[in-house]
């Protein structure tokens, strides 16, 4: 579904309309890149391992979304995903307070949030002996 040019952006460029790919397996070079754009690639699976699976089958891990009505399902699925962020029953929503980091190949350490500040910090220990002797 899409795939087509966009044409309201000019001839500049490589601009597609909003696409989903159904039927993608997981040989497939769709299913195996990042792909930056306005795209969704569609899987089937029979079993929570099995989508597990599938998703963990990378060597990138910036996000991934869990959609599910059972909030359980959810936590357990989002704990086994690897993945530097997880969203449950949304997408790519940012909360400046959290980080925003990627595991695997995807993403450099971790920005914004009280974890992306210790990237530019530098922990010093001091030893102090309070005894009367050294």
């Amino acid at each position: 579904m899409g795939g087509g040019r966009c044409e309201d952006v000019g001839d500049k460029g490589y601009f597609i309309q909003p696409t989903i790919f159904k039927g993608v397996t997981r040989d497939m070079k769709i299913f195996n890149e990042e792909i930056f754009g306005p795209v969704l690639a569609v899987t089937a699976f029979e079993t929570e391992d099995e989508a597990v699976a599938l998703a963990n089958d990378s060597t990138y891990g910036l996000a991934a979304m869990v959609f599910t009505e059972n909030i359980k399902v959810a936590h357990r699925t989002a704990a086994r995903l690897q993945s530097g962020m997880v969203y449950i029953n949304e997408s790519n929503n940012v909360d400046y307070k959290l980080a925003f980091r990627g595991s695997k190949q995807s993403g450099l350490g971790s920005e914004l949030g009280e974890s992306g500040l210790d990237a530019y910090l530098e922990e010093k220990v001091i030893h102090v002996n309070l005894g009367l002797e050294i």
